[in-house]
Order: C-alpha cells, then sequence, then structure tokens
C-alpha cells in the first residue's frame, strides 16, 4: 500500500486517484491530526463488499468449504463431454 501525506496527496491528487483505479492500488494518506483515510476505486470498494458479505454469511462459507473438500478429493460434480463443450461456446 502506497503512503503518503495529505499534502503530497493533495499536490497531484489527479494523479494519485488515477493510480488507485488503474493499478487497483490502496493509497493510505497520512494527517497530522492522525486520522488517516484511505483511498480506493468504487470497483475495489465494491469487490471488498461483496467479499465481506461472503465471509460474514455463514451458510455461504459452509458451502465454499465443502466445495474446497469435494475439490480436494475430487470427488464434486464432473459434467460430460457435451456438457462441456456447450459451456466453452459461450
Amino acid at each position: 500500500m502506497l503512503e503518503l501525506s495529505v499534502n503530497k496527496f493533495r499536490a497531484n491528487i489527479k494523479g494519485f486517484v488515477d493510480k488507485a483505479i488503474e493499478e487497483h492500488q490502496a493509497i493510505r494518506i497520512n494527517r497530522r491530526s492522525g486520522k488517516d483515510f484511505i483511498v480506493i476505486s468504487a470497483e475495489d470498494w465494491e469487490r471488498e463488499q461483496e467479499t465481506l458479505y461472503i465471509l460474514r454469511n455463514n451458510s455461504l462459507m459452509n458451502q465454499v468449504a465443502e466445495s474446497s473438500v469435494t475439490y480436494q478429493q475430487n470427488s464434486g460434480y464432473k459434467p460430460t463431454q457435451e456438457q462441456l463443450d456447450a459451456i466453452n461456446r459461450i
């Protein structure tokens, strides 16, 4: 994570905002008062919110855990070649 002072951020706000958006890099802005803030793109914010939602949802986390077990055991659903062909044509 890039860290810089509020003065440096203010001097080149467009460049730093573009960096956060284009490079998906969070930027921590340090303030003298000690109340720092973070600049991230809206896309990254939404992705983080979705991740937090899933992590807080016990039902979804159980599904993830079950899927991990079936994947490790190679015992999950296996589509037929016809189904794979249909999927790959999308």
